[in-house]
């Protein structure tokens, strides 16, 4: 399967893609609804003003959404199967920002198909998420 993806046998290392999109205040309510993680700090200014982050943050969790989604269609693409990931929270995203997510193939395993990722997401020039990610990718074969 490869609907404008790419086959495992097409990847390289050092090969990249990136997803950047603007986290609006819907897209945190909308998530803390689907997760059911409902903190104040990402829906309530006025609780959120007391911490450490002086105002809302959107969850860590949407932004390492925008990971899955080039893993799904762009970066293998179609048919990927995400087999694992770690992720370090570094920086809060606000609403407002502008999330760039980016992977980069750091190691391919042929005999099982699976490729090994770098994946960062950035607002700016700052680091918010970094980690790696392993994924299953579709064959040729």
């Amino acid at each position: 399967m490869s609907v404008n993806g790419y086959f495992f046998e097409d990847l390289v290392v050092g090969q990249t893609a990136t997803y950047g999109k603007t986290v609006t205040d819907a897209d945190v309510v909308l998530f803390a609804g689907v997760s059911g993680d409902t903190n104040p700090v990402h829906l309530n200014e006025e609780a959120a003003r007391e911490t450490m982050f002086k105002g809302r943050i959107a969850h860590g969790m949407l932004s390492a959404g925008f990971i899955s989604t080039i893993f799904g269609t762009k970066l293998p693409g179609p048919g990927t199967i995400y087999l694992s990931q770690n992720l370090r929270f570094k920086a809060p995203v606000r609403i407002g920002d502008t999330v760039i997510a980016k992977v980069e193939v750091i190691e391919l395993i042929p005999e099982k198909k699976r490729a090994n990722f770098k994946t960062t997401c950035s607002v700016g020039n700052t680091v918010v998420i970094d980690g790696e990610a392993t994924v299953m990718v579709p064959s040729r074969g």
